[in-house]
């Protein structure tokens, strides 16, 4: 690019959340050719959809990163981010996509609360994100999409934006898209890679040596990758014997998986050379076309056709997800993993494998240090070493600069294996509570930062871990937001941590409303975590305080059924427990949405209830709050005489507690009923 597209390029937002992607990006020609000629095609209806299609291992999500740098200026209104998939290959609702892709859109943006697709109907966040990006100018990057159905909701009716998706797996259903699918790189390029992250004249005096490792690595950028580091941390090793051993490796590795299966899954040595002849050409190594359905996919994975009509139709029922594709026991990625796993100090083996445990897998020397116990400085030099080694992702800094780093989807499950295999079970146990116990130090930290009046500052972290004014502690409770949520949402689903993560939830929920944007659907994540564990231990109460809490956030976003059913559901926890304030409150809110769903009838009943509660526990003032909304409900049904009457009695007892503000209101609201009554109404 020359300057001016540079300069325009860092002005457009967004950019900042998109993987790092490798420093060095060699070969791809045809394939950025490719996407920027699908880009140019009109496509009527929608926006347009580019896919980037290949195996774990073939740079897809590198390729992506890269195009979408280049073409970044002609989407002036942003750049949104998000991945569909978890490393563990847990599939991403498209829903909680859309729910982020809005925060990033707009973070003052009022997100939707999750809900649920019903009879055909939208989840009520992809129809605000299709909402919000009509008529913008906006790239979309979904990475790691295992199915259509993922993408389907969020394409917004809007020709102006443009969505880029890479997929390891078929990515059938959309029309008017032709897949850029990606195998191994050529031979010109495969040598430039290993020759710049090998250093010296190692690969250029040997181009043999270099051309067999390329050859045993398939070609893949990730496997080159890898071979390159291990070629750095064995400096007399010559280019020649890596290839050998890499190929002895892989043929281990097939055999411990005992062949057969694995065998047909994945090509490497003369069968990848052979490939690479027939097919010829840049970017044609090996060609595995995703759009074939991969193993353990089967037939099922086709989807019906585009939809047609209006985009909030657009949600097809198709079949279930298909399984991630995995990456073969004999693929020369496995091999080029293990090589360097070998190579490993100890410290480092154990931070990689550990590094499992974190939420999504992401982590910062605060985290990291944590879930090994070692210092922060240590676990950072740690994190760096494992990065340059090309075992872990660079991820966008945190907001305070501090690095962070991902282990990636295609090396998650063999490295779960290895930490099953390697580490004690309570070591495990032990270091998810650490980062946990970390995680609510550190947001109880920013919490007294925020609000230094709000109770007691917790002992303070080491200077390495501190966060030094209120500025820096909201940052970061806004910049690892999704983060903690995710570290909470792991403890509670695990069940063996309740304690830890009930005062981290504690913790976010004191802390986060005090950043002055905290979303309501994050508060509405945390209380069903509280629900959870209070109903897994069997606490009526508290679960009653968490459905009161869902319902006064549903309420707030005007679902009045939703917020209606927690209210019943919380009401029958509170009698469980003898709560009877918690039973009026349950009555109070009932009755409200029923109010304002017009069903004045059942709203007068609940309020009934509700009054005959307060009465008895003496507490006037909701009493005579009570008596007004009563009467407002025989109001609405033309009960005017009730109504009268209940207007009088809360007076009464406003007058006896001294509200002279809260009597002027009701009074006012008298005397205006009167004067209707008296006009004929």
């Amino acid at each position: 690019m020359d300057p001016g597209t540079d300069a325009r390029v860092g002005a457009v937002p967004g950019l900042e959340r998109l993987p790092a992607g490798p420093a060095l990006f060699v070969g791809r020609r045809a394939e950025l050719a490719a996407l920027r000629a699908a880009a140019a095609r009109p496509v009527s209806g929608r926006c347009p959809v580019l896919v980037v299609a290949g195996r774990p291992g073939s740079g897809r999500t590198a390729l992506a990163v890269r195009f979408a740098r280049t073409v970044a200026a002609d989407y002036p209104d942003g750049v949104l981010f998000a991945r569909l998939s978890a490393p563990d290959g847990g599939r991403v609702p498209p829903g909680r996509a859309a729910r982020v892709l809005l925060e990033q859109l707009d973070p003052q943006a009022a997100v939707p609360l999750p809900g649920i697709v019903e009879d055909g109907r939208d989840e009520p966040g992809c129809t605000a994100l299709r909402e919000a990006l009509a008529g913008l100018r906006v790239l979309l990057v979904l990475d790691d999409v295992r199915d259509a159905g993922q993408v389907w909701p969020l394409l917004a009716d809007e020709p102006g934006c443009l969505v880029l998706a890479t997929t390891a797996g078929p990515l059938t259903g959309i029309e008017d898209i032709d897949p850029v699918i990606l195998g191994g790189l050529d031979r010109q390029a495969s040598g430039e890679l290993l020759a710049d992250l090998v250093g010296g004249t190692r690969i250029s005096c040997d181009p043999v040596g270099g051309a067999d490792l390329a050859e045993a690595c398939a070609a893949r950028p990730a496997a080159l990758r890898l071979m390159a580091g291990w070629l750095r941390a064995n400096p007399k090793t010559a280019v020649t014997d890596a290839a050998r051993e890499l190929n002895r490796v892989v043929g281990e590795e097939s055999a411990a998986a005992g062949g057969g299966k694995a065998g047909r899954a994945g090509r490497t040595g003369k069968a990848a050379k052979a490939a690479r002849g027939r097919s010829g050409g840049e970017g044609a190594v090996a060609k595995e076309d995703p759009r074939q359905p991969a193993e353990g996919q089967g037939a099922e994975a086709a989807a019906a056709p585009e939809p047609a009509g209006d985009p909030s139709t657009w949600v097809k029922p198709g079949p279930e997800p298909a399984e991630p594709v995995p990456v073969p026991d004999n693929d020369p990625l496995v091999g080029a993993f293990t090589l360097v796993y070998r190579t490993l100090p100890a410290a480092q083996a154990r931070m990689l494998r550990t590094l499992t445990l974190a939420p999504a897998q992401t982590a910062d020397p605060r985290t990291a240090s944590a879930l090994v116990g070692c210092p922060a400085p240590e676990a950072a030099a740690t994190l760096a070493a494992l990065a340059e080694r090309e075992l872990l992702g660079e991820e966008a800094p945190a907001a305070d600069g501090t690095p962070r780093y991902r282990v990636p989807g295609r090396l998650y499950p063999r490295l779960v294996r290895l930490r099953e295999r390697e580490d004690r079970a309570a070591e495990t146990e032990l270091a998810r509570a650490r980062l946990l116990e970390r995680l609510v130090r550190l947001t109880e930290s920013a919490r007294a930062l925020l609000d230094p009046s709000g109770g007691p500052a917790p002992e303070p972290l080491p200077a390495a871990l501190r966060l030094d004014s209120a500025a820096h502690a909201r940052d970061w409770l806004l910049g690892e937001r999704e983060l903690l949520l995710g570290a909470v949402a792991d403890a509670i689903g695990q069940g063996d941590l309740d304690g830890s993560a009930g005062r981290l939830v504690t913790a976010l929920l004191r802390s986060l409303p005090l950043t002055g944007a905290a979303a309501p659907t994050d508060l509405y994540r945390l209380h069903e975590l509280v629900l959870t564990v209070a109903e897994r231990h069997g606490r009526p109460r508290r679960a009653s305080a968490a459905l009161l809490n869902l319902g006064d956030l549903q309420a707030a976003a005007g679902r009045w059924e939703q917020a209606a059913t927690h209210y019943r559901a919380a009401l029958e926890h509170a009698r469980t427990a003898g709560d009877e304030p918690l039973c009026a409150r349950a009555l109070e809110g009932a009755a409200g949405c029923h109010r304002a769903l017009g069903d004045a009838v059942r709203a007068a009943d609940w309020y009934g209830r509700a009054l005959g509660l307060r009465q008895s526990l003496g507490d006037q003032a909701a009493e005579a709050r009570l008596l007004t909304r009563l009467a407002e409900a025989h109001t609405a049904q033309r009960r005017f005489e009730e109504a009268d009457r209940e207007y009088r009695a809360a007076l009464a007892v406003l007058r006896r507690i001294g509200d002279d503000q809260g009597r002027e209101a009701v009074g006012a609201a008298l005397a205006d009923l009167r004067e209707r009554v008296d006009a004929g109404w």
